[in-house]
Parts: structure tokens; C-alpha cells; sequence
């Protein structure tokens, strides 16, 4: 079961944007606003993105994507090993977003107090220093991504969010409600890369790599059932629904970051499993 959904949800994937073929570049996603885009280049290939290095895996996969916020285009080169170079000129599909009013947050995670300043900046270098682990040449990501927990919609990637009528930063993640302790599984194999059970914001708090600087952030779990450095597979128990951090009730916060663009979950996957 647990492969066909991985199989179902990389079907979908694919079949949001076709291969373009007539540049000679396999790449497959959605060309907007926290889109990703997985693509597919012959052994021995450089591939480029706006000038900068793309790490290609051994089954010649490589992996990019676009923040909430970016616009204009992009331009993606492949240079074959016979001194062939590919290209293609990406445009960015803008986005409309919702607005999203939360009320009845506790006021400290609006507007912190000062005696929580050290735990906050403690809690900001700890994420700093995983976020600052080298990119892996690790490549998960190319075979699909399943729901790491089923249940309502509760948000939606880049609503602009105001809690108790103050305005916040915009949402970055997928919010499923679910029940305190309802299971939480990897959406995809990777490693660990940070595993804390009590962040100010966040409450428990893991990021899972899934190769080439694509980083879920699973968010709000009561319990945080795995460690820094572990490996998992796509379907393993990393933790556990809750209401942790900055919530007014039970959910997972699922968020991905492709190096420093936060990427719609949503978008990699097909409907909820029954």
C-alpha cells in the first residue's frame, strides 16, 4: 500500500507539468509560486540555475523550486558531456493568496515577552546550525511524497495570517487537523536533521532531508519520536500530532524548504487516502 500511494502521488506530480522535451530537458512539476521541480539530466551532466549548480544524483535526478514570493523567470541550463548545452527559460506563475484571521492565541506567542528572548534566539541558532548541514546528493524526492497524516484542512500555503488581529508573517505550510497523538509518518525517506521536542514557536519540531537541500518541517507534535541523524523511510513513525508552540488547537504543520524557498506540500500531492 504504502508504495502505490508513494507511485499515485509521483503520477500526480508528473502529470501537473509535461516533460520539455522539444529543449531536450526532462522536468516535471509546477512552474509557480512555491512550485518544485524535479528534473532529469544524462550521467555526467552540469546543470546550472541562474548561474549557480544544481547537484545531480546518481539516477540523474536534481531538484529546485520557487518561494512564495517569486516572480519573473528563471533560467536552467544542462551542459552534456559532449559540450551540448540545453536551456530553458522558466517563468514563475503568480498566485493568488488567502487571508487568514486566527483568533484566541494565547498572546505571549504574538507578542513574546522579554523573558523568553534567550529561549527564541536559542531556539533560531539550533535551526540555523541543521539548516546549515551540506546538501546530500541524496535523492528521495523523485519518487513521490504521501501524506504524513490525513485529516482537515485547517491552512493553506501562503495565506497572509493575522493572529488576534495582528499581522504575522504569511503561513509557509499545509495545516491538517488531526487529534492530540495521532501518528505522524515520514512523507518521504531522508535523514534527521533536527529533532526538538519543546521549540517556542514551533513546539516539537523535526526536519527531515530528502536530498539536495529539500527539507520537510514537521511541526507542533506532542511527542518527537526520532533523533538527529537518523534515517527513516517513507511510512516510518517520526512523531506525534499536537497542539504545541504557537496553535489554537491540534494539528501537523507540514512545511518543505528547498534551500531558502519555502515550497507548497500541497502541490506534491494527490488526494487524501480513504
Amino acid at each position: 500500500m504504502k508504495a502505490r500511494l508513494a507511485a499515485l502521488c509521483l503520477a500526480a506530480l508528473f502529470a501537473s507539468a509535461p516533460a520539455a522535451a522539444a529543449e531536450g530537458i526532462a522536468l516535471n512539476g509546477d512552474k509557480v509560486q512555491g512550485g518544485l521541480l524535479i528534473g532529469e539530466a544524462p550521467d555526467g551532466a552540469y546543470v546550472t540555475l541562474d548561474g549557480k549548480p544544481l547537484p545531480v544524483s546518481e539516477r540523474g535526478y536534481f531538484v529546485f523550486g520557487f518561494d512564495r514570493d517569486a516572480t519573473g523567470a528563471s533560467t536552467l541550463k544542462v551542459n552534456l558531456p559532449d559540450g551540448e548545452t540545453l536551456s530553458e527559460t522558466i517563468e514563475i506563475g503568480e498566485r493568488n493568496y488567502d487571508i487568514q484571521r486566527i483568533e484566541g492565541v494565547p498572546q505571549k506567542y504574538v507578542s513574546p515577552p522579554p523573558e523568553v528572548f534567550k529561549k527564541i534566539q536559542a531556539d533560531s541558532a539550533k535551526k540555523r546550525k541543521a539548516r546549515a548541514a551540506d546538501e546530500t546528493l541524496l535523492d528521495h524526492f523523485a519518487d513521490g511524497f504521501i501524506w504524513p497524516v490525513t485529516g482537515p484542512i485547517s491552512g493553506v500555503y501562503g495565506s497572509q495570517r493575522f493572529y488576534n488581529g495582528e499581522p504575522r508573517r504569511p503561513h509557509y505550510g499545509l495545516d491538517i487537523a488531526a487529534p492530540t497523538g495521532t501518528p505522524v509518518v515520514a512523507p518521504q525517506a531522508g535523514i534527521i536533521r533536527l529533532a526538538e521536542p519543546d521549540m517556542y514557536f514551533e513546539g516539537g519540531l523535526i526536519f527531515l532531508d530528502h536530498g539536495q537541500g529539500l527539507v520537510s518541517i514537521l511541526m507542533h507534535l506532542s511527542s518527537v519520536d526520532v533523533e538527529t541523524g537518523q534515517k527513516v523511510e517513507q511510512g516510518d513513525l517520526v512523531g506525534r500530532v499536537g497542539a504545541t508552540g504557537r496553535v489554537t488547537g491540534a494539528h501537523l504543520d507540514w512545511r518543505m524548504q528547498w534551500r531558502d524557498a519555502y515550497i507548497d506540500p500541497a502541490l506534491l500531492l494527490g488526494p487524501q487516502p480513504e
